[in-house]
């Protein structure tokens, strides 16, 4: 037996004996690189700390006759791209600052929130306000400060998961566009607009039941490894140039040298996609409930909610970690299963994708493909538990005499 590992024995004795000998070589830059890295996570962990984060909801009226183009525009004030210079990003920290997109249902009744740094509230109401005046916009305390699971958690149980794009980012999702609800002249009750059903399962749920969806934006950067260089990045429009590029290739041989329609079709979707901004994203979503009210079909509800956006042969949802555990003898008395609960339920909480302690591989979604997924829906949402204002409070002239 000792014979047939010899030459393995050798040769690592060889690669062993490379590596002590010129350790003065690699070893500093090796040691410099992870200092390096390890005061990058801290100065951008305490800068991070330093945001006041502020929760707004959004309260809708009667009717909206906006189509989600006026929300492209509301998620344009929070492309926030500039991260500062080298010397601001490395002895400070300064990050791009990223927002949340939330809904959430409780016990059916859903709300619309925005968890902004408090820096930017004035902008994105401001934002907000243009695109819907009818529109109630407030501060409010964090729902999660309330939660009953938090003052129960022995007495409540928690599902939670994460998605991620099943192809490559440049490849979209299918948007309002494919809906046809880019048109504002179609009417209300014809209107097929996909996150209907995704309002009448949150507002499906019964007492003591809760389902928190977020979805977590920053503006998009430079990620993407670009082929021959050892260190070089590249944003995802060359990215999809490049899966544009080999398409072409890969249809042009086959038929002839000529594409067919659907082939095309692919190729310009492609195209449209990265022609507009975008964010990296993360999107997280847990269902709670108090153990005698837990449906087990909500989680089935909540992994199919992203569904509607699927188009075979482009890209589609997927979830990618869960708080599931395979088999039972993986877990011994249920000590993986409850920390995985712990963490998916810590994760949410700090709103954490992009920065440390629950660092992600982030996904990108140009802002068509988000306004599709969050959005307000107009008349066409009739959930009874779907609260609507009358109308909005408008605030007194600010030249008023006292």
């Amino acid at each position: 037996m000792l014979e047939i590992w010899q030459p393995y024995l050798v040769v690592y004795g060889y690669i062993y004996h490379l590596l002590e000998i010129t350790a003065f070589v690699w070893a500093p830059v090796l040691l410099v690189y992870l200092a390096g890295r390890v005061w990058l996570e801290y100065v951008r962990a305490l800068y991070v700390s330093k945001f006041k984060w502020i929760l707004i909801e959004i309260k809708l009226p009667r009717t909206i006759n906006k189509t989600p183009i006026a929300m492209e525009l509301v998620l344009q004030s929070m492309h926030q791209s500039s991260s500062g210079n080298w010397y601001s990003r490395w002895w400070y920290g300064k990050v791009r600052p990223c927002f949340s997109l939330e809904v959430i249902s409780h016990e059916g009744n859903v709300h619309f929130y925005i968890r902004t740094p408090d820096s930017f509230k004035r902008v994105i109401e401001s934002a907000i306000y243009a695109q819907y005046p009818d529109i109630e916009v407030h501060e409010v305390e964090d729902y999660i400060s309330v939660a009953p699971y938090l003052k129960e958690p022995d007495e409540w149980d928690l599902w939670g998961t994460e998605f991620k794009l099943s192809k490559p980012d440049p490849y979209p999702i299918m948007t309002y566009v494919d809906f046809k609800l880019d048109s504002s002249m179609v009417k209300e009750e014809q209107k097929t607009d996909p996150i209907t059903s995704f309002i009448e399962f949150l507002g499906s749920l019964g007492r003591n039941q809760e389902i928190w969806f977020q979805i977590i934006i920053q503006a998009t950067s430079p990620r993407f490894h670009t082929s021959g260089t050892w260190f070089g990045l590249h944003d995802w429009k060359d990215e999809g140039k490049e899966i544009v590029k080999s398409l072409q290739e890969k249809y042009g041989g086959e038929g002839g040298g000529k594409s067919t329609k659907h082939q095309t079709e692919i190729i310009a979707a492609i195209e449209r996609s990265f022609r507009k901004t975008a964010f990296d994203c993360g999107i997280r979503a847990v269902y709670l409930a108090r153990k005698e009210s837990f449906d087990h079909s909500n989680i089935g509800g909540l992994v199919g909610s992203l569904r509607q956006y699927s188009e075979q042969e482009l890209n589609s949802f997927r979830p990618a970690i869960s708080t599931d555990i395979d088999y039972p003898w993986q877990d011994w008395k249920n000590m993986r299963l409850n920390k995985k609960k712990r963490r998916m339920f810590d994760a949410y909480v700090r709103r954490s994708w992009f920065y440390a302690p629950y660092r992600r591989q982030p996904f990108v979604l140009n802002t068509e493909e988000l306004a599709t997924i969050y959005h307000f829906p107009g008349g066409v949402a009739e959930t009874p538990t779907f609260s609507r204002i009358d109308s909005r409070k408008g605030e007194p002239p600010a030249n008023l005499p006292v």
